[in-house]
């Protein structure tokens, strides 16, 4: 006991110790506001902003605690001892450290925010949490297809965002281009059938048309891009078994599915309300006539 209360009559062990109880201090002032504002506040936006907001100031008062506890006299009696402990922290925690500037960069450059459907690191999602080391993704595809939730949460280290591309799917154009395939056969009415896909993508698209148009404007003004055709557009193509006639249209990235879905019931619809004019193709097997053989037998003499 002697021992311990000597060494708790050495400056720098009593420093150490007050700094830690702030710290612990802190931390456990910044759980109880964040509980409390979970309670209080009913809009799920506003209550994610605000425990983020208490979560960074906490860090920040973490942070300058630790820098008034290290004064000048002390770095003056210890600068070899602080430097190989920074060194050697920097270097066994340069993952952690990564992910919490990951953090900060996520935040103030607006990489992405929660709500944005983006793919990072090969994996696609929508970003449901954002922490100071970790990115929570409900995750998208994988053995589902198309664009509908697996079911499994993945947390994904947001060092990633200095190692990799980050594909944002709603960050300023919340759009995609998306491609539907119709297959007719060659006894169709060709231009009747394009008129249809047309018409149809027109009818079902044309809120999303001049949404993206307004969209687009934008990004063109805001980014060293190209103009791009927003209105649905069809490519014809020949195949050995059918007429290829391909629909690009423009849909919101969260209803791909849906509008791929509602596209194909609205043309077969349209199809076989034109009487056989417009036909869709399946497979087609032609079959060959084998040719006649003549047999002649010889009968032995």
């Amino acid at each position: 006991m002697d021992a311990f209360f000597k060494l708790l009559e050495n400056p720098l062990v009593l420093k150490v110790a007050k700094l830690v109880l702030w710290i612990l201090i802190i931390i456990i002032t910044i759980g109880i506001i964040r509980r409390t504002l979970k309670k209080r506040i009913d809009n799920i936006a506003i209550r994610y902003k605000a425990q983020k907001g208490i979560e960074i100031i906490g860090y920040v008062l973490i942070v300058v605690l630790i820098l008034m506890a290290v004064t000048v006299d002390s770095f003056k009696d210890y600068t070899i001892i602080i430097g190989l402990f920074t060194a050697g922290i920097t270097f066994t925690l340069q993952e952690l450290i990564l992910s919490i500037a990951g953090s900060f960069y996520i935040f103030f450059v607006k990489v992405y925010k929660p709500g944005d459907r983006i793919e990072i690191n090969n994996i696609k999602g929508d970003v449901i949490d954002i922490d100071s080391i970790y990115t929570t993704l409900m995750e998208l595809g994988e053995w589902v297809s198309s664009d509908n939730y697996s079911g499994r949460i993945v947390k994904i280290s947001n060092a990633f965002v200095f190692k990799g591309p980050i594909k944002n799917y709603s960050m300023d154009f919340p759009f995609v281009w998306d491609e539907l395939e119709v297959l007719i056969t060659y006894e169709s009415d060709v231009e009747l059938a394009k008129k249809i896909v047309l018409e149809t993508a027109g009818e079902l698209l044309s809120d999303y048309t001049e949404r993206s148009l307004a969209k687009w404007k934008e990004m063109v003004e805001h980014y060293y891009i190209e103009d791009a055709t927003i209105a649905p557009t069809v490519a014809m193509s020949l195949t050995d078994n059918w007429i290829n006639l391909n629909l690009r249209y423009i849909t919101d990235y969260k209803l791909r599915r849906d509008t791929k879905n509602k596209l194909f019931q609205g043309i077969e619809k349209s199809f076989l309300a034109t009487n056989g004019k417009v036909t869709l193709a399946s497979t087609t097997l032609q079959l060959l006539k084998i040719p006649t053989v003549e047999v002649q037998l010889k009968k032995e003499k």
